[in-house]
């Protein structure tokens, strides 16, 4: 845990606390997956279903009957950045055959996929034709908590330690000289995808596979992605599902660069 910020990720070991959170989670992202009001979430022909907001838990991480989220994770959380109220969590489900095609994407994005992982780093949505890209949603942390047992080669998250720091220079560079009301309005594409290519150059590639009641943290800047479903990768009937936390810095994009 020491290591975080110089790596951008730590991974946390079986927790009974949180092992107890899970299995009241489950049940509810469960039905999330098959709930219509989701259904626009199936994507990659069926091998991904992505639950954006689809974990119906309360700002405290209350789901079904639940406590509150907590144990070694959400105290590490808490000290290295406060308490923040959590958003509904996302329940990202990979079946075999990831990755295929995601609706409406190009064919060099869909070999971005399956060669890099679709790496990229939260919050930096691609906006109109052209796939332009600003700081949509500065994000303070990552956590990401398994709910299902999955094989290490089913489609696990990957990471490539240390690009938080070539990334985050990259965005302080992109962001300098703007008013601190207006930084989500300038566009950082060309340099976020010139250290995109540095960090593939220098950074090595992890692969972050986790079981219910373990849980990893990322860095806001750390460039990841999901790895394809491995040749013999097994999961149960639920496929690999996590839930994932990505709480919004409460004063925006200039907190989101000056406080990483």
């Amino acid at each position: 845990m020491r290591n975080f910020h110089n790596k951008g990720w730590v991974r946390f070991p079986y927790d009974p606390k949180l092992a107890d959170w899970v299995g009241h989670a489950l049940p509810a992202a469960r039905t999330s997956v098959t709930d219509p009001a989701y259904a626009e979430w199936l994507d990659c022909e069926g091998t991904w279903f992505i639950g954006v907001d689809a974990l119906d838990n309360d700002p405290q991480g209350r789901v079904g009957q639940s406590g509150a989220l907590s144990g070694q994770a959400m105290d590490f959380v808490t000290q290295q950045y406060g308490e923040l109220p959590l958003h509904k969590g996302q329940v990202s489900v990979i079946y075999p055959g990831y990755p295929q095609p995601r609706r409406g994407e190009g064919d060099s994005s869909a070999r971005y996929r399956l060669k890099r992982d679709a790496a990229h780093v939260d919050g930096l949505r691609p906006m109109g034709p052209d796939r332009r890209r600003r700081v949509d949603e500065p994000h303070a942390w990552i956590l990401g908590i398994p709910l299902t047992e999955a094989s290490a080669d089913a489609a696990p998250m990957v990471l490539w330690e240390g690009s938080h720091k070539i990334l985050r220079a990259a965005f302080e560079r992109a962001l300098e000289g703007h008013p601190r009301d207006a930084l989500h309005q300038v566009d950082v594409t060309d340099i976020y995808q010139a250290a995109r290519r540095e960090v593939f150059d220098t950074c090595p590639r992890i692969e972050l596979p986790a079981k219910p009641g373990e849980a990893y943290l990322l860095h806001r800047h750390c460039l990841h992605g999901v790895a394809p479903w491995g040749a013999n990768a097994s999961a149960g009937p639920d496929g690999r599902m996590i839930a994932y936390f990505r709480p919004e810095c409460a004063r925006g994009v200039a907190e989101w660069i000056e406080t990483a």
